[in-house]
């Protein structure tokens, strides 16, 4: 396994269906880093794909004028979901309890993962399972800054810096062999966090890494 049980600890270690029950109409990330990032689901995504927003809220972040065959969503707050306009359809499923997709194999064309990759306690199970239900040549695309729930952050996440956790979710791809080697963009805001706080201008860190899965595993 890729993390020992000290690694994937949480602080708060409470249901997380509980934590999300009330549900939070707020987006998490500047505006900053939601337009880098649908800029880059404009450049990677095409009109007509089967996608799978994992993880997702109220807003999914994609072109408003791409038009896709279906979304499909998953999070932990239904209301949330229900609110998303994006979606098709939408499971709730608490994936620290049960990682298993209720897809079909080789079923969706991209997977998108916004700000929550942080939470993920079995990573290496949930990758497999992303894998397994994008088609051959199908992309993921997992994104995040350096902001997160803390007490609900792994316990890897939250000790490392933000290069190491590049690295990190870099590991999780590599670690299931029907990725391709995963790519990284990295757009670091101008000033530190610490002069963030202070009213400096910079702007949300946005860091993807982005692989698809092999035409043959």
């Amino acid at each position: 396994m890729l993390l020992h049980p000290g690694q994937r600890s949480k602080l708060d270690e409470s249901d997380d269906g509980a934590f999300y029950a009330q549900p939070r109409f707020v987006t998490h990330v500047d505006e900053g880093f939601i337009q880098q990032l649908t800029d880059l689901y404009r450049e990677r995504l095409r009109p007509e794909m089967r996608l799978l927003d994992l993880m997702s809220s109220w807003v999914s972040h994609l072109p408003e004028e791409m038009d896709f065959a279906h979304v499909e969503g998953h999070g932990l707050n239904q209301a949330e979901l229900a609110r998303n306009p994006c979606l098709d359809n939408f499971f709730v499923q608490n994936l620290n309890q049960n990682p298993k997709l209720p897809l079909v194999d080789a079923s969706v064309d991209a997977v998108l993962n916004t700000v929550s990759v942080q939470y993920l306690q079995y990573p290496e199970a949930i990758f497999t399972e992303i894998c397994r239900v994008l088609k051959p040549g199908g992309v993921a695309i997992v994104s995040f800054s350096n902001r997160m729930f803390y007490q609900k952050a792994i316990q890897i996440w939250r000790d490392s810096a933000e290069g190491d956790r590049v690295e990190l979710v870099k590991q999780y791809f590599a670690a299931v062999p029907g990725f391709t080697a995963p790519e990284v963009i990295e757009r670091v805001s101008a000033a530190p966090a610490f002069l963030q706080w202070l009213g400096v201008p910079g702007g949300d860190p946005f860091y993807a890494v982005i692989a698809q899965r092999k035409s043959a595993i």
